[in-house]
């Protein structure tokens, strides 16, 4: 099931438009709120060259628009509180919100707004938006999985989405580090970002 559409010529858009849309498609249409609860922002980077940390941001909230007549035009938009961030240490949380790294005092959020979408092939997509992190936006493209949709206890119409990225953490201006006495450095430029989505379409 095609959620976002693929970038097409004039004549192939032309041609699509022609063609039924798909019901079950059509039925997801509308508004959905991500559900913090069931959800969850975290990241992997390497630490000392050797292995991962990995950590969660505990806060956050979003929202998608869905359009099942017209899928290129679904949207996504994420607000992510830095003072949340949670890699299980609260000595390294602290220096993760300081000024060494996120200043999570002075940019209390990171930022996620999407500009486009296409699919990739069978559940697969890509969303790319603008990615804003301290003072700095730049692109960002987000490979995504739709895991389908339910309905569950309590009534509530879900789509689930899992996906990553990965960013060098330097672009935007988080470039603190230090040298290992065995060479490298104690922490990795490349970041990876994990999505891992479970949204609740909004009443009509």
């Amino acid at each position: 099931m095609g959620l976002f559409g693929r970038k097409n010529t004039t004549e192939s858009a032309v041609a699509t438009a022609t063609l039924p849309v798909d019901p079950a498609l059509a039925a997801l249409t509308g508004e959905y709120t991500i559900d913090p609860a069931h959800s969850s922002i975290g990241f992997t980077v390497r630490h000392a060259m050797v292995t991962n940390v990995r950590g969660t941001f505990a806060e956050h909230e979003g929202s998608l628009k869905l359009d099942g007549s017209d899928p290129g035009s679904s949207t996504a938009s994420i607000d992510v509180k830095i003072a949340s961030i949670d890699t299980g240490i609260g000595d390294r949380d602290g220096h993760l919100r300081s000024g060494d790294f996120f200043d999570a005092e002075q940019f209390p959020l990171m930022t996620f707004r999407s500009t486009s979408a296409e699919q990739l092939g069978g559940d697969k997509y890509r969303v790319t938006g603008d990615l804003t992190i301290k003072d700095v936006t730049k692109p960002l493209s987000i490979d995504l999985e739709f895991n389908g949709t339910a309905t569950d206890v309590y009534g509530n119409e879900r789509v689930g989405f899992e996906g990553s990225a990965e960013i060098l953490r330097s672009a935007w201006g988080l470039t603190w580090n230090a040298a290992l006495e065995t060479g490298g450095v104690m922490v990795s430029d490349k970041v990876k970002l994990n999505f891992d989505i479970s949204a609740i379409k909004n009443a009509a």
